[in-house]
């Protein structure tokens, strides 16, 4: 009975030590259908914002539109003012974080590390400001990237889409990115891996993250270490599956594959894309051995997600938003709110809303083939947006309504069921 008693005692101080937080705001999420994806969403080479960000249909995404993180901070990070986040890190107080902080606060550290294999070469550090955030399971990733599709090529010569993103990666690593989003279904793996061979940049400093596609489920073991191949890389940072499409069976397998993968060193996150659209297939990867690190989801400023962020929050999964300039969108880029806020930090409206992404703790990954605003995206570590702009920012949102898509999913995996295209051209 003494026993009984200072287990009892034991486990009322870890509850009370490692409290759940909730996100505050209006209801949003539920199961409609989002588009997956990273997003190219920051315009074309002439400077317009417009263009490559939206995965959908068929793996391939329109818009030109920075992938970003809007939202709360599940996951290891607290973040300045603005949003209720759990986590593990807080940016520094001038915006300016060099170093993450040691873990002090927020979700213990609750799924089982990846295995020792390739992954243990990784040299993730801070660089430019960029702050990093601690995942459930202790590996950090920075909380800012590029968006490495280009939806507007995606349906010409694959060649040129994969010269334009080996150019768009190398430009952006020399800018100080170390976090790149990439895809199967983005047709242009080849070209990110030459970018970051023209860089320079050690891979292991680079947080790469691919995502398979659902045509890739069934064999998902034999897919992982082709998309190794494809990178050149013995490890991936972050695997998603990138739509809750097919059978719950397949997807589940698809899952267990990755988990395999993940014990052997070749994958150091594990993470679920669109899944807040379906579910009863988020239900069930919460059943298998090793929940998801990171969900990504449609998320800017018109569209909070308030309700998917909670979720999220329950399993200590760090969200990363897709979609964060809402294909540039001129109801979002031309609102005032955010003109008469940008104008008085002497930013761009774009700044500010990757900002406020930051500062509710996503991970946010705008792209771009534009090198003026590939560098202008990670020009926002300079700066912080007061409590008063937060919760103006915060009243934009429009929930359900504010979203762009909301694909349906079922045990068909319809369009998502080919195979993407391949290039196997030089360079």
């Amino acid at each position: 009975m003494k026993h009984f008693k200072s287990i009892c005692a034991l486990l009322m101080c870890l509850l009370l030590a490692f409290p759940f937080a909730a996100c505050g705001g209006n209801q949003d999420g539920g199961q409609g259908g989002n588009q997956g994806g990273t997003q190219n969403e920051q315009g074309t080479q002439d400077g317009s914002q417009s263009g490559n960000e939206q995965e959908g249909q068929g793996g391939s995404q329109s818009g030109n539109e920075q992938e970003g993180q809007g939202g709360s901070q599940s996951g290891n990070e607290q973040e300045s003012q603005g949003g209720s986040q759990s986590g593990i890190e807080q940016e520094s107080q001038g915006g300016n974080q060099n170093q993450p902080e040691t873990p002090s606060s927020g979700f213990p550290i609750t799924e089982e590390a990846p295995g020792e294999g390739p992954q243990s070469k990784s040299n993730i550090t801070s660089v430019e400001g960029v702050p990093l955030i601690t995942l459930n399971n202790g590996v950090q990733m920075p909380r800012f990237g590029l968006g490495t599709q280009i939806q507007e090529l995606e349906n010409g010569d694959l060649g040129t889409l994969n010269r334009t993103s080996r150019e768009c990666v190398a430009a952006a690593l020399e800018a100080g990115y170390r976090h790149l989003d990439d895809a199967h279904g983005y047709l242009n793996e080849r070209g990110v891996a030459q970018g970051i061979k023209d860089s320079g940049v050690p891979r292991e400093e680079i947080w790469i993250t691919d995502k398979l596609w659902p045509s890739e489920y069934a064999n998902a073991a034999t897919a992982i270490d082709q998309m190794l191949d494809r990178l050149d890389v013995e490890y991936i940072d972050l695997l998603y599956l990138h739509h809750p499409a097919g059978s719950i069976a397949t997807i589940e397998s698809a899952w267990r594959a990755m988990e395999d993968a993940y014990r052997e060193g070749k994958i150091r996150a594990l993470g679920i894309s669109n899944f807040d659209n379906r579910m009863e297939a988020f239900n069930a990867i919460m059943d298998e051995e090793i929940k998801p690190q990171v969900m990504q989801i449609e998320c800017h400023p018109m569209a909070q997600r308030v309700e998917t962020r909670e979720l999220a929050a329950q399993y200590n999964i760090q969200v990363e938003c897709w979609y964060p300039l809402k294909h540039a969108d001129d109801t979002l880029l031309g609102d005032t709110t955010l003109e008469e806020i940008a104008e008085a930090h002497g930013k761009s409206v774009v700044q500010v809303i990757v900002r406020w992404h930051i500062q509710e703790g996503f991970s946010v990954i705008p792209g771009s083939t534009n090198p003026a605003h590939i560098q202008e995206n990670i020009q926002v570590f300079d700066f912080k947006l007061s409590d008063e702009e937060m919760d103006r920012i915060r009243a934009l949102d429009r929930g359900d309504r504010g979203r762009s898509f909301r694909l349906q999913y079922g045990n068909s995996a319809g369009m998502f069921g080919s195979a993407p295209r391949e290039w196997n051209g030089e360079f």
